[in-house]
């Protein structure tokens, strides 16, 4: 080959090697501008009720001003019939994380995992709560974790609240979390109560007013910097505000001076109580505002902040939102009238409307913007929503009992015909299960929804059971008829109780739900409470244990030992395994490894309670800064 056939060679490969880069460039350049893998912002509120957002007025108006979270509903839809999980805190974020019905879970309510008896007086009491767990499993395969294992960076700021303590284990690096915050910002008490140190505009102020006036929130800032470390990846973010849970306070002193005169009260001079009826607390309405201001701070950042992984457009584009809250407000709270949930009835730790209604908006890519819709929807569908959307298979062998309601978001939101159960039908029921406090279990068919009171024996007050037609349903539109749940039909729909009941017992059943028990030493009338067995004594030979009881005129049914592996504590929980009931008056149980202390519970047939060591209440326990296993009996050799 000749030198000037070389150089032209040379040439010609070099011409190739530019094309082929100059391709490759292209081919990457298109790569780029393909939507990548969606991001998730799932912002759950504390306590915020389904009338404190201003794009659910209904009725009389709400004096909250709500800007940003109103704006968020014109981006997606906004679901007029959503429900939390359950109508308290724990169990809605344990649900929601787990994607698994507070009832089948054992999760019914905040705290749990403690043995049980009654709160705070064993004469005045009538009924008892079940042992209920005081978290998820440490294995759960969460949401988060399920997102970690295909390549999101999982984050989680602000409330946690998913173990017996905030700060108990399991916390959120346990459960499939790379990074966790949890400062309560400005949230943080005021001292030496909440009429004196508000926030000011000094630099040195550790909640300095910002240029609108409201004070530093590090909770909201930790949100913000985690979208910001971590925008050039694929996010899933959770986002759980202390806001608007009590204590019910501002740190803007111009924001309560702003709701004292658009409501037209005085300035609040005694900072222990308010008790002003209605949606007329102006620490609250402070507290409602500053919450939007916040989260009105990230949208924005989503919204102008451009897409590392999508050049030329923002991370809004590709991100998923869904905001809601982990229960109905808080009506009452602390010597404070909170709130007002009107026209729906009671708040939360209830299982009527105005304890498990909540705000829902969901807007992201391929959701229509600007949608109102009346489908029935709940939180435990996000799980498996989300799954859905970002094209990720749900995990083997893990039970979701929500219903993905992906179809529905891209099609048509107002089509409840797109939301099918486990079955692939049409999902037409949804279930509550609160056998705490008012204990109830709430069964929703359609357009009807069938309350069943567990207290209500020997009750003037309470019947077993109510019925109410929340709105009748055409087209799939829903036009209300009792949201006020006001109008009991339950004398007059005997036979629709009955087939609602039914059906609630069935599911139930399902999920091994766990009932209040009837407690034995209430003094007032209460039928069959003589008849209680007692327990005689108790024997021991290594893991085994031995109860001997007598029967006084009611059969006994079942028999649990309640056991710890951590008596003595700071964060002393308990768990609950059957114990086996023999023909002559005995109870065996072998007690797990591990085992501290222990106890003894014995059902009747009449649903009493009876516990072997007896425990006291449990406000004696804690005034007496005791721990249930004081009462206990060891099981340490």
């Amino acid at each position: 080959m000749t030198y000037s056939n070389s150089i032209v060679y040379f040439l010609i490969g070099m011409l190739c090697l530019s094309c082929h880069t100059q391709h490759s460039k292209v081919s990457n350049l298109a790569t780029a501008t393909e939507r990548p893998t969606p991001n998730v912002l799932l912002l759950l509120t504390d306590d915020l009720g389904w009338q404190d957002v201003k794009a659910y007025d209904i009725d009389a108006p709400s004096p909250y001003e709500t800007p940003n979270i109103d704006a968020l509903a014109k981006k997606g839809v906004q679901f007029w019939q959503a429900y939390s999980p359950a109508p308290t805190c724990a169990p809605s974020r344990c649900a929601i994380m787990s994607g698994t019905h507070p009832a089948r879970a054992q999760k019914t309510h905040v705290v749990g995992g403690a043995p049980p008896t009654v709160h705070s007086n064993k004469n005045s009491q009538r009924i008892m709560d079940p042992w209920y767990s005081g978290r998820m499993p440490a294995n759960e395969m969460t949401l988060a974790r399920v997102l970690q294992q295909n390549g999101y960076t999982t984050g989680h700021a602000g409330k946690w609240h998913m173990a017996i303590n905030h700060f108990a284990y399991p916390q959120p690096e346990d459960q499939g979390f790379d990074v966790t915050t949890a400062n309560r910002g400005a949230t943080s008490p005021q001292v030496p109560h909440r009429l004196t140190d508000f926030a000011t505009a000094d630099a040195n102020d550790p909640y300095q007013l910002d240029e609108e006036g409201f004070p530093f929130h590090q909770n909201n800032e930790d949100a913000l910097n985690f979208l910001k470390t971590h925008k050039a990846e694929p996010f899933f973010l959770y986002y759980a505000t202390f806001l608007v849970h009590a204590p019910i306070h501002t740190r803007s002193k111009a924001l309560l001076e702003k709701y004292c005169e658009k409501l037209g009260l005085p300035y609040p001079t005694d900072p222990e109580h308010w008790d002003v009826k209605g949606q007329n607390n102006p620490y609250y309405a402070a507290m409602v505002e500053m919450l939007d201001h916040y989260v009105g701070e990230v949208f924005d950042y989503l919204e102008t902040t451009d897409d590392p992984r999508w050049p030329g457009h923002k991370l809004v584009e590709n991100t998923y939102i869904i905001f809601t809250s982990d229960n109905g407000g808080m009506e009452k709270a602390h010597g404070d009238i909170v709130t007002d949930n009107y026209p729906l009835d009671k708040g939360k730790i209830n299982a009527k409307e105005g304890g498990v209604r909540v705000p829902l908006f969901i807007s992201g890519p391929g959701i229509k913007k600007g949608i109102t819709s009346d489908v029935v929807v709940n939180g435990l569908d996000f799980y498996p929503t989300i799954l859905s959307l970002l094209g990720i298979d749900r995990p083997e062998e893990k039970h979701l009992d929500g219903a993905d309601l992906s179809t529905l978001l891209l099609n048509d939101p107002t089509d409840s015909k797109l939301v099918l159960n486990e079955k692939g039908e049409e999902r037409t029921s949804m279930m509550w299960h609160f056998p705490h406090a008012a204990s109830q279990s709430t069964l929703r068919v359609g357009d009807f929804k069938l309350i069943r009171n567990y207290d209500f024996k020997n009750n003037a007050t309470t019947p077993e059971f109510e019925l109410y037609q929340l709105y009748d349903t055409q087209n799939g539109t829903a036009k209300r008829i009792d949201i006020e749940e006001a109008h009991n039909l339950a004398q007059s729909e005997l036979h629709k109780v009955q087939e609602m009941n039914t059906q609630l017992t069935n599911i139930l059943t399902e999920m091994n739900a766990s009932y209040p028990f009837y407690n034995p030493f209430y003094k007032g009338k209460m039928e069959f409470k003589e008849n209680v067995p007692t327990v005689l004594g108790v024997t021991k030979a290594d893991q085994q244990v031995t109860f001997t009881y007598k029967e006084n005129g009611a059969k006994v049914i079942k028999a649990n030992l309640i056991y710890t592996t951590n008596g003595g504590h700071r964060y002393e929980e308990w768990f609950k395994t059957d114990a086996q009931l023999n023909a002559n008056g005995t109870v065996t149980a072998l007690l797990p490894n591990g085992t501290t202390h222990y106890i003894l519970n014995l059902i009747d047939e009449h649903n009493f309670l009876v516990s072997y060591p007896e425990i006291p209440p449990t406000r004696s326990i804690k005034s007496a800064k005791k721990k249930y296993s004081n009462y206990a009996l060891s099981g340490l050799k």
